[in-house]
């Protein structure tokens, strides 16, 4: 359990309320323990008239004066004028009638009132936990927003949400339910016992005799449902992973006709969740009829224990201490009944809160390490740069160097898996270089404040991702609210030649897109992210293969609409086509992760190397398909 004491700082935040829910159960408690001495009361009275009828009238008195004393102090109602006046049987019928309509009348209120501050315990630590929960899971998301690439390539999709969602939920269980049950358990317990420790010292220590037993049994259950609890939720985490991915890759799925094989995979996945959640539940529904078994037990030693005792005499022991034990043992059933499932919530929270903290304690790989760059202008510097990826150990790049000045335009080229990629994510510190360093305007890029570096990027990356939202704010995604972002996304819409294609649709900017944009072509997803990223005007514009998936007319046409946004920034142009790099100021190629050419458009067909290769073999394309 000691993975949950992260949770106290939480506490913390809700202190007064959590200490007015303990108040409220104390409250709730005095009522309870309260309304077993009134069905006392009740039978002695009912035990008194029955005695009194079998004696002569001019013997009768109804022996209950000492115990309306206090009743009377409490109420403030004159109750022993009810026992004044003669006690011929129709009158002592109707005093003892009246007195035990009186004691139900009792019984209710006190109920009542136990259920009602039952009720603002509810709404005070039930409240609490979901308070602390939607802190919880803020926290958790605000965290995933700090880490680094290299963490969402370790961890599934499936398993990011199943911590935020079911692993929250069941620490969430163990901070509202859990300690709530556990709070009445204690006050309950202490309380009740006082009372019946003075009541009869012997007939309490029968009655509880058998709760030793059921600590035993939850010591030895305990680590069983921790190890079947951990073993669910890992199972759950996989089983939300596969659902996931295959939503995503529907099409894909659907391409190849594999629904029947995702099926088959999907099933045998639910069932090993389905035999690690029966074996959880096999442990719960063995425990709670032990654990009712061992309570039962205790009433049953009352009754016989208290029979024994009333029948030789015992002082002090009447009819209704045995009807009073009765309840006190059977208040307690739900409480110590409850700890079969608070021990289950409070071992899957411990798991859950396990889980959460591996997370939270996971520390991003890339930070700011200061800020030394007042001002970004935007020229870029590749000093002998190397990058091996941690999770496969692939080198991408060796010994790259480069320089692009400020409003300067580098264009990259290259075959697949040759580099061109990993360059982009290291100028947006997605990664950090294995070897050499990267500077920006002159500064170490792990001396620049990462918030400042990312607002003067514009980037449209090689796997396009659109959100579930309007086309309007997907292209005014990195735009603060205000009265002009609508023209400022029209004017990039153009620039990308994407505005006429949303004009054509019924909602035109409004219209809302499938998840990942599947509403859109593949084409018009890349100019609606070309649009994102030049909308804000950055200082340095970052493009990996933006044009992969548009004809060469479109193709120009919005080379000529970035060129005029590119004068007086930097710019960094990926692309496998000769003809939108061909314009760059400087070109490099890459072959295996290392510079193999470099120079302008001209000096590389001079060359005659391998950017004429391309070159030539693209314009032998261009003219089979012309």
């Amino acid at each position: 359990m000691r993975s949950l004491l992260a949770v106290l700082p939480y506490f913390g935040r809700y202190w007064g309320r959590m200490v007015l829910g303990i108040a409220f159960i104390i409250l709730s408690g005095t009522f309870t323990v309260y309304t077993p001495q009134v069905v006392r009361e009740a039978f002695n009275l009912i035990g008194d008239g029955l005695r009194q009828r079998e004696l002569p009238v001019d013997q009768r008195h109804l022996e209950v004066s000492e115990r309306l004393q206090s009743w009377t102090a409490w109420t403030g109602l004159d109750l022993q004028a009810r026992l004044d006046g003669p006690l011929d049987d129709a009158t002592l019928e109707a005093k003892v009638l009246w007195f035990a309509i009186f004691y139900a009348g009792l019984f209710l209120v006190f109920t009542l009132m136990g259920g009602f501050f039952l009720f603002l315990t509810r709404q005070t630590i039930i409240v609490v936990s979901r308070h602390i929960e939607y802190d919880l899971k803020n926290a958790v998301y605000t965290h995933y927003q700090r880490l680094d690439r290299a963490f969402y390539k370790r961890h599934s999709t499936g398993d990011l949400m199943n911590r935020i969602s079911e692993d929250v939920s069941k620490v969430r269980q163990f901070l509202g339910p859990a300690v709530m049950y556990i709070t009445n358990l204690v006050v309950l317990t202490i309380m009740i016992v006082w009372v019946m420790l003075g009541v009869n010292v012997e007939l309490t220590l029968w009655s509880l005799a058998p709760l030793p037993l059921l600590s035993v049994a939850i010591y030895m259950v305990s680590e069983t449902i921790n190890q079947r609890s951990m073993a669910t939720q890992r199972q759950q985490s996989r089983l939300s992973s596969m659902a996931q991915e295959s939503f995503s890759g529907i099409r894909v799925i659907k391409a190849y006709a594999r629904e029947g094989e995702v099926i088959k995979r999907f099933r045998q996945t639910a069932k090993d969740y389905r035999k690690t959640s029966l074996a959880q539940a096999k442990v719960d529904s063995l425990f709670m009829p032990s654990i009712m078994l061992l309570v039962g037990l205790s009433t049953v030693l009352v009754i016989f224990v208290g029979g024994i005792l009333l029948i030789k005499g015992n002082d002090g022991i009447t009819v209704g201490n045995l009807a009073e034990f009765t309840l006190y043992v059977n208040k307690l059933t739900w409480p110590f009944a409850s700890l079969g499932m608070i021990t289950s919530q409070v071992q899957q929270a411990a798991v859950s809160m396990e889980r959460i903290n591996e997370f939270l304690d996971t520390k991003p790989g890339i930070t700011s390490q200061g800020d030394l760059l007042p001002e970004i202008h935007g020229s870029i510097t590749f000093r002998n740069v190397g990058f091996t990826y941690p999770e496969t150990g692939i080198e991408a790049l060796k010994n790259v160097s480069f320089h692009v000045p400020v409003g300067g335009t580098l264009a990259i080229v290259g075959h697949t898996g040759s580099g061109k990629s990993t360059v982009a994510d290291l100028i947006c510190r997605l990664y950090d270089p294995t070897e050499g360093e990267i500077l920006l305007d002159g500064v170490p890029l792990p001396q620049v404040s990462l918030d400042k570096l990312h607002e003067q990027l514009g980037v449209v990356p090689q796997d396009v991702f659109l959100f579930s939202d309007t086309i309007a704010n997907n292209i005014a995604f990195s735009l603060p609210p205000g009265p002009d972002v609508q023209g400022s996304v029209e004017d990039a819409a153009r620039l990308a030649q994407v505005h006429q294609d949303i004009l054509s649709f019924p909602k035109g900017y409004e219209t809302l897109l499938g998840e990942r944009g599947v509403t859109l072509s593949g084409g018009q997803k890349q100019r609606v992210s070309i649009a994102r990223a030049v909308v804000r005007k950055p200082r340095i514009l970052l493009f990996d293969d933006p044009l992969s998936a548009v004809d060469t007319a479109t193709e120009e046409a919005i080379l000529t609409g970035l060129r005029r946004l590119m004068q007086g920034r930097t710019t960094v142009l990926i692309s496998h086509r000769i003809s939108a790099v061909q314009h760059a100021d400087h070109i490099l190629v890459l072959g295996h992760g290392r510079v193999i050419e470099e120079g302008t458009h001209q000096q590389l067909l001079d060359l005659g190397g391998q950017y004429a290769s391309l070159h030539a073999e693209q314009l032998l394309e261009a003219a089979d398909q012309g």
